[in-house]
């Protein structure tokens, strides 16, 4: 099957500097964990790949994800936020106004 979408979410580990950012404190492995059980819930973990990343340099707006083909951006995420996108945007296809950045 053809990949859907690809999720890049930042796990909040940097190169250089503090090794654990602001998305590690904010709870961001933990996401990236609540967001692949969604996915297997709405059976989609075949059409959507998750690829933790290092940081995007936008601490303020962590926890960060990026969602392509289209490149949207969303950021503040919560579990709430990580459901909510699951189901509107990866599963319905609509991006979610409320937590885009």
């Amino acid at each position: 099957m053809v990949c859907k979408y690809h999720v890049l979410m930042c796990a909040g580990s940097k190169l250089v500097g503090d090794k654990k950012g602001a998305c590690h404190t904010r709870q961001g492995v933990e996401l990236i964990k609540k967001l692949v059980m969604e996915l297997e819930e709405r059976d989609l973990a075949s059409e959507v790949i998750v690829s933790a990343t290092t940081c995007y340099g936008i601490c303020d707006k962590g926890p960060i994800m990026v969602v392509y083909p289209e490149g949207t951006w969303y950021g503040g995420l919560t579990p709430e936020a990580i459901a909510t996108i699951a189901e509107e945007h990866l599963e319905g296809g609509q991006p979610v106004k409320k937590y885009q950045i």
